[in-house]
């Protein structure tokens, strides 16, 4: 059962595949998205439904009446301030509606609208910016000094809008609310493309982040073409199908809370996908993720799905339900979606349990720029192992030779998607071919996740070849012991890294982030624990204990930081 569902939630959507629909002329939506643009479905669902809410944020309730306007505004705004057609808009700010009306804005004029990451520190912004060629930025007031530091470095900027506090309001910067109050339409004098791009910026584990760009078109056609498999939503085939729908009152009307931040791919790609679905995002005030806040959420506004990053999120989540049993009315939630990070099955199995009876946990592995790679569907009834996941049907377990990897042989290789995908990297020729390869006569995107894949189609994610630890000749992925370090009750975080070894030329370190409530790790049990789950070159032979393993807020580790660190500690 749960195989067979899951074969076709490759993506947060509906597949293509399993999408299509004829249009009325005999021709599939593939011809049909090709005239789409995410800014006149979005134009479409606010005429035809203004008064539906389109975001909430604790006492904010944004219709998309409201959305729209305001997003007119501050388009407006750009094209006065001289923005050209294509110009990079940086979305310099934390979860919030001026977050989504900054990209509305932005590709109703036929410009970029680009994320930031909101932790860089100023030598990160002024490389982004500048990779970027940036020429707007909508900002947080709070990040003002780190812009005033770089900003006589970036000579393309024609427009600083600051969210915030009015009395933080730098002089060379104009308030947003003063534009987006306006009742200004923007007038361009250029069309829109279904080729416009969005660039969303990925910093992956190692290097410099990286702008993956991608076409309106194959975006919308890689989120389902305005459907969604898991909330029983059908593709569009047309703009009248489309406000047909959001003027519906029987059509699902899903609320939706992202507990990961905008600025990263998944709570994103989520929220693009599915708001042409006709759903309400839900925000959270805090600027940091706060359990107790998103479950207060969840049952103030009955939020039908979260989205989330793996345990990162999701055991904070269930330590708060745990802490409080039976406390809380989770009735309305249906799906819990996570991407990007691992999710292990013990804490799938415990969120299950606070959750109603047909809940269901999905597990999506895919990238910024492979959105299909595969998938894992856990509910009352089984959950999935901890990185096993189902392949998706525009993926396979392709060799560093250009071999597709044969199911069942054990081998390893790095999976890769053949569906829709983006254009490549910005300005960077050299990793654009090396991550989207041809093969076997087709294109594919292989971001560099190593997997092995069963004689069934099943996926046995082993994390990514540029952290890989070397010892003895033997590959470990860390991610595949990290999941077992975390099962002890001593352990809250924990990340594997290769540090310098005489004879092996790498040994395995464990940097742990103690439990504050579980007894004191130990090497011994911690290396036993593995010995007993996996081979025995794959156990740790040092610890270093930090306060925190310091993971960004989408999840991601700082391995080369971390190694650094416990160099150093092993050295003094």
């Amino acid at each position: 059962m749960l195989a067979s569902r899951a074969r076709h939630l490759s993506s947060p959507g509906s597949t293509p595949e399993t999408a299509l629909a004829a249009t009325q002329d005999g021709a599939s939506i593939y011809d049909a998205f090709m005239t789409w643009h995410f800014a006149d479905l979005f134009e479409t669902i606010a005429a035809a439904s203004p008064d539906r809410i389109a975001i909430i944020q604790g006492d904010r309730h944004i219709a998309w009446r409201e959305f729209d306007r305001r997003a007119d505004a501050v388009a407006a705004d750009l094209l006065s301030a001289g923005v050209s057609h294509q110009g990079k808009v940086m979305t310099y700010l934390y979860n919030s509606p001026e977050f989504l009306e900054t990209y509305y804005a932005a590709i109703k004029n036929s410009m970029v609208p680009v994320n930031v990451n909101y932790r860089y520190g100023p030598d990160e912004i002024a490389y982004l910016f500048k990779n970027a060629d940036a020429e707007a930025a909508v900002f947080d007031v709070q990040f003002a000094d780190i812009l005033d530091a770089v900003r006589h470095e970036l000579p393309l900027m024609n427009r600083w809008l600051a969210v915030g506090d009015r009395s933080q309001l730098p002089d060379w910067a104009t308030h947003y609310e003063d534009v987006a109050t306006s009742d200004a339409k923007p007038r361009t004098t250029w069309t829109r493309d279904p080729e416009d791009l969005l660039m969303v910026y990925t910093g992956g584990t190692t290097g410099m982040p990286k702008g993956v760009m991608w076409t309106q078109s194959e975006l919308f056609r890689s989120m389902g073409l305005g459907g969604n498999a898991l909330l029983g939503i059908e593709a569009v085939d047309s703009m009248e199908t489309l406000s047909a729908r959001a003027t519906d009152p029987a059509a699902p009307n899903p609320v939706a809370l992202m507990a990961c931040p905008l600025m990263h791919a998944t709570a994103l790609g989520n929220t693009f996908q599915l708001l042409p679905c006709g759903a309400t995002i839900v925000l959270l005030e805090g600027k940091s993720f706060d359990p107790a806040e998103l479950w207060d959420a969840v049952e103030r506004n009955n939020v039908n799905w979260v989205t989330m990053v793996g345990d990162a999120f999701g055991r904070p989540l269930l330590a708060e339900l745990e802490a409080s049993p039976n406390t809380r009315n989770l009735d309305s939630v249906g799906i819990v979606y996570s991407a990007g990070v691992m999710w292990s099955q013990e804490v799938k199995n415990g969120l299950l349990d606070h959750l109603r009876v047909d809940a269901t946990l999905v597990d999506a592995l895919g990238s910024t720029e492979a959105p299909g790679l595969g998938v894992s569907v856990s509910t009352k009834d089984g959950t999935a192992a901890t990185a096993k996941f189902t392949i998706g049907e525009n993926a396979q377990v392709i060799t560093e030779d250009n071999r597709f990897v044969e199911p069942g042989s054990g081998e390893r290789g790095q999976v890769g998607f053949g569906g829709p995908m983006p254009l490549g990297y910005y300005k960077d020729p050299e990793k654009t071919e090396a991550t989207f390869r041809v093969v076997g006569g087709r294109r594919w995107s292989i971001p560099g996740d190593f997997a092995t894949v069963e004689t069934d189609g099943t996926l046995t994610l082993l994390g990514r070849g540029s952290v890989c630890i070397n010892t003895g000749g033997e590959k470990v992925f860390p991610e595949e012991v990290e999941e077992i370090l975390k099962l002890s009750g001593a352990v809250r975080d924990a990340v594997c890294v290769g540090i310098p070894d005489e004879r092996f030329g790498e040994r395995i370190c464990a940097v742990v982030e103690p439990d504050p409530a579980g007894p004191e790790p130990k090497l011994e049990e911690l290396a036993e624990m593995t010995g007993a789950r996996l081979a025995r070159y794959k156990i740790p032979r040092e610890m270093v204990i930090v306060d925190t393993i310091g993971r960004s807020p989408s999840g991601k580790v700082d391995y080369k930081g971390l190694k650094a660190l416990a160099i150093s500690e092993l050295q003094t």
